[in-house]
């Protein structure tokens, strides 16, 4: 089949090479010259596990194209995928100008043979309908606009992408609904479901699979807090409520909160939506808020334990806003950073992957370590705030030797407090008891 991906970032990047690699011809197409230089050299813009590969795989064997002609991979294509971004706006809503836009240019381009346009980006209910009408405004030619949300993990984006959970496509057309049906077929071959439903259900049903699980990392989070002022400990209640069949283990891990390109964003949008029907959401509301304010508090934690804090050195482990990943976009450690400078702390930090965005964002206002050990070098504390493997097992005394005060704050709770003890450290987990030199 012959598909167009409109959008390099990624969600683009991942579905197109994906799509490739099950025999379609592909077009990725941005209007990013550079990028798509950079991609059709192979060099992948983004830190994703196997993705290099895949790209550099099918763009050999001729079934990828990265392409800046938007207008000739929409006119080639059967099938036409929306991956563009809808950031938040400053009402909290989606900005919907850029696809739009190419919903504008679908229409100029769409003349003769039918075309399914399917919308990967996160969208409000209703926007299927809009695009609908921005491409008939021009089209002289058959299309439906179906809604096709990802579901994807960054850090395991492409294994997501060819063994789904579950793909929807929000539609009325039966004929849009066999034609990606027929496309999707190689990915779900294990049993696991396509189903289709009205696009507002579709786009409605992004949001709140993003609006829940955020409700869970924010839900623990605040049952951290409650462990500490009770003097209980969060990783027995962790497991004690995770073994329950209807609660399940995943997303109750307490910490720094959630980040990144999709949480944030959708449970802002999913707050603005029900702003504009006059249905308030009053858990994503709260559920935003405990996730600013656990970040806030790790920093005030710091410093309270650091005063007076100014011209005192703080070392951070992790800096995107998970692991497997470089991406910085709401990311905790970025907050706890710039909570700390703002208080006159310096900072040395240290990231597996992520090294050269934070220098793009960060400049020089903090020292950036050759590993973390480096990072550890006459600090005054060390906070944990990405659970990268590498940080899960150091070298613990060689940590205590290079810290000025062996003080840790884990934002994870990947260390047992009991074993921090015994080694000599002062420690600080979210929710946990805490752990002093013994």
């Amino acid at each position: 089949m012959k598909v167009a991906v409109v959008g390099t970032g990624y969600v683009g990047l991942v579905a197109g090479a994906c799509f490739a690699d099950t025999g379609n011809d592909v077009v990725c197409a941005d209007v990013d010259a550079g990028k798509v230089a950079r991609l059709t050299a192979g060099d992948i813009p983004i830190y994703e596990p196997g993705l290099g590969d895949l790209v550099k795989k099918n763009l050999a064997a001729g079934r990828l194209e990265f392409s800046v002609d938007v207008d000739r991979a929409i006119a080639g294509a059967e099938v036409v995928f929306l991956a563009v971004g809808t950031p938040s706006a400053a009402d909290g809503s989606a900005d919907l100008t850029a696809i739009l836009d190419v919903a504008g240019r679908i229409g100029r381009q769409l003349s003769g043979n039918y075309k399914v346009v399917a919308v990967k980006s996160t969208v409000p209910c209703g926007t299927n309908a809009k695009i609908a009408a921005a491409i008939a405004k021009n089209a002289k030619g058959a299309f439906d606009v179906v809604s096709n949300p990802e579901f994807l993990k960054e850090g395991t984006a492409v294994d997501d992408f060819f063994k789904p959970d579950r793909v929807l496509l929000g539609t009325t057309s039966e004929k849009a609904a066999q034609i990606l049906r027929e496309l999707y077929e190689p990915f779900v071959r294990t049993g696991k479901p396509i189903l289709v439903m009205d696009p507002a259900s579709a786009e409605m049903a992004k949001y709140a699979a993003n609006a829940m699980l955020a409700t869970k990392i924010s839900f623990m989070n605040e049952i951290a807090r409650l462990c500490e002022a009770t003097g209980a400990d969060v990783e027995s209640v962790r497991r004690a409520i995770g073994s329950d069949s209807r609660i399940g283990p995943q997303f109750i891990f307490p910490g720094l909160g959630y980040g990144g390109s999709c949480f944030p964003k959708d449970v802002l949008a999913l707050s603005s939506m029900g702003k504009q029907h006059a249905v308030p959401m009053r858990i994503a509301d709260a559920v935003d808020a405990v996730n600013r304010d656990v970040r806030r508090l790790v920093a005030e934690a710091v410093l309270a334990r650091l005063a007076p804090a100014s011209g005192k050195t703080v070392a951070i482990w992790g800096l995107s806003f998970k692991p497997k990943t470089d991406d910085l976009r709401e990311a905790p450690a970025m907050s706890i950073v710039e909570a700390l400078l703002a208080a006159g702390v310096t900072v040395a930090a240290f990231d597996p992957v992520a090294m050269d965005a934070a220098r793009a964002v960060l400049g020089t206002r903090i020292r950036f370590a050759t590993d973390p050990y480096d990072a550890l070098a006459g600090a005054h504390a060390c906070v944990l705030a990405t659970e990268w493997n590498e940080f899960r097992h150091p070298d613990f005394a060689r940590m205590k030797s290079l810290l000025a005060d062996p003080v840790v704050f884990d934002g994870r709770n990947v260390w047992d407090p009991a074993r921090m003890g015994a080694a000599g450290f002062e420690y600080h987990g979210v929710g946990r008891r805490k752990a002093v030199e013994s």
